[in-house]
């Protein structure tokens, strides 16, 4: 295991050891205060990715680039509005190959480049329907929130174990086709282990949080940094920071207006993965691009 991993398992068990001193209440909003920080942070810096992403048109303007990407943000919150379960079903789609695609990059290699998606999504959306599943009738009131829709409470666990059987398939033929598979597969089936745990003691947002900054946000900042920079050191955190901090507070402002309109802790838990969604879409696009160019 990387060094960083083993950081992350033990901040992880931390957390949970932190979850049985913490009220509710104070949980929810340490969890929000890591997802606006480096959560938020991770994803502020896609502009400045984009710039140093080769392209066909590699005239391609900064306000052009600027624009695409406030339509994707804004076409995102208008299916929200419009077609909300599109929206969301897209939302968790995406953001299931998202996490998979950080934790399997560098270690599934591939020519099929849609069989490796297929993967790296199955994988994310385990992570997802574990937390759905252990935080089931919280997660099915913020769909209603979203939606309008009710959503059976077994529905989760059939998408969960149909997810798992499919992964353990897959996962089977790779073992014996992919001489490096068989080096990392048992890594990644101890840390859902250890995600399972976390999820199934901690509450909805504070499990969340622990797992997005710990194991997604900040492994990705230190890859948007390498990308960058070349290279991870104190300096180039801060280039890094200060290139990312205008879209940061920006999207801190956003969140804050949400928070002002809608103080109803239900109706801002929707807005607020709404929110997330809207943003989520293009910065995916800029990571996918972001691995394809290293």
């Amino acid at each position: 295991m990387s060094k960083y991993s083993n950081f992350a398992i033990v901040t992880s068990f931390f957390g949970l050891w932190i979850n049985s001193y913490l009220p509710d209440n104070v949980q929810v909003w340490v969890g929000y205060i890591l997802i606006f920080t480096f959560g938020i942070l991770h994803g502020a810096n896609d502009l400045e990715l984009i710039k140093n992403v080769k392209t066909k048109d590699n005239t391609l303007h900064f306000y052009k680039v600027l624009m695409y990407y406030i339509i994707i943000v804004l076409a995102g919150a208008v299916l929200f509005y419009i077609i909300p379960w599109l929206a969301l079903t897209l939302f968790v789609l995406v953001s299931g190959y998202h996490f998979g695609e950080q934790q399997w990059n560098k270690h599934l290699k591939l020519e099929n480049q849609f069989v490796k998606i297929v993967f790296q999504m199955l994988y994310g959306l385990i992570i997802l329907f574990l937390i759905f599943s252990f935080h089931v009738k919280e997660v099915q009131i913020i769909i209603t929130a979203i939606t309008s829709l009710v959503i059976p409470i077994p529905f989760f666990f059939l998408v969960l174990k149909i997810l798992l059987i499919s992964f353990f398939l897959l996962s089977s033929v790779f073992y014996f086709k992919i001489a490096t598979f068989k080096n990392y597969i048992f890594k990644e089936l101890f840390y859902l282990i250890i995600f399972t745990v976390l999820f199934k003691v901690s509450s909805l947002i504070w499990g969340f949080a622990l797992y997005f900054i710990f194991w997604h946000s900040i492994p990705s900042i230190i890859d948007q940094i390498k990308f960058l920079f070349g290279e991870v050191s104190l300096e180039n955190l801060k280039l890094y920071f200060r290139s990312a901090f205008v879209y940061w507070i920006v999207s801190l402002a956003g969140i804050a207006l949400l928070y002002f309109i809608f103080k109803d802790q239900k109706i801002f838990n929707a807005l607020f993965f709404s929110f997330l969604a809207s943003i989520t879409f293009p910065h995916v696009i800029v990571i996918l691009k972001m691995f394809g160019k290293k």
